[in-house]
């Protein structure tokens, strides 16, 4: 993590220290002990939190669900890895002063899309990602900690962290919806403070003809999602579906946000 201290010319990276452990869990009981499970989309499955450095080395794993190797018997157990890739995409593909979500980049990559195949860009290093013990899975020496393993995911549950407006890593998770993986996790850095300053694909962007549209509605940090609408939205471009159990799956025409 980078808090940026200049020493002459050069900044100075922070360590994946500077989010500790005690803090994380805070920010994910809190966040789990909120009730709209089902207005986000979700059935209230256990989840794999990942955060990773701006680096896209992964500093923390953990769950609040069980631990180990039986953890699959728990929660979703193809979702650690994905947590890892969520992490890694929003760390990816976020700036210092314009942020994206996981989701914001679902739209893009389908085929005719604008961004067609950046979902095989960057692929998980298998050797890594399954490395290790899975005793320790979920727990302060998950075999992924240490490990740059990669990967891209392109649906909800991926954003960065922000610290005095620098983007200093991101978070990922995944084990539920993906509307509810992007409410989860929302959830969880709006407790840790590291928040985007406001400029991203939902706050500052650009349409066809080169103006800065109308920010979506409801919009204060940049990189909320967007709800597929199936109409001609320019948002649309910056979308991804609506969950099958989703309240907002009725009212989706209308642009309603799935974060909070």
């Amino acid at each position: 993590m980078r808090m940026v201290l200049m020493l002459g010319t050069q900044p100075v990276l922070a360590k994946c220290s500077d989010i500790t452990a005690s803090k994380l869990n805070s920010a994910i009981s809190t966040a789990s002990s909120k009730n709209a499970v089902k207005s986000q989309g979700g059935y209230g499955l256990k989840m794999w939190i990942t955060v990773v450095d701006e680096s896209g080395k992964i500093c923390e794993v953990t769950t609040n669900g069980a631990t180990g190797a039986l953890a699959g018997n728990s929660e979703w157990l193809g979702s650690r890895v994905i947590s890892a890739q969520k992490a890694f995409t929003a760390n990816a593909f976020s700036l210092d002063g314009y942020a994206i979500s996981t989701a914001n980049l679902y739209a893009a990559v389908q085929p005719g899309g604008s961004l067609f195949g950046l979902q095989h860009s960057n692929p998980v290093d298998a050797t890594l990602a399954y490395s290790g013990s899975p005793s320790a899975y979920g727990t302060k020496s998950d075999p992924l900690v240490g490990k740059r393993i990669g990967g891209v995911n392109v649906f909800g549950g991926g954003l960065a962290l922000y610290s005095g407006g620098k983007k200093i890593g991101a978070i990922g998770v995944s084990g539920d919806t993906s509307c509810r993986d992007h409410a989860f996790v929302w959830q969880i850095r709006e407790n840790l403070g590291f928040v985007p300053g406001g400029t991203g694909i939902t706050t500052s962007n650009y349409d066809a003809a080169g103006a800065n549209p109308t920010p979506l509605s409801g919009a204060t940090r940049g990189d909320e999602l967007i709800l597929q609408s199936g109409s001609s939205s320019y948002w649309e471009a910056w979308a991804q579906p609506a969950c099958p159990n989703s309240a907002v799956a009725v009212g989706a025409a209308s642009g309603t946000l799935q974060d909070k």
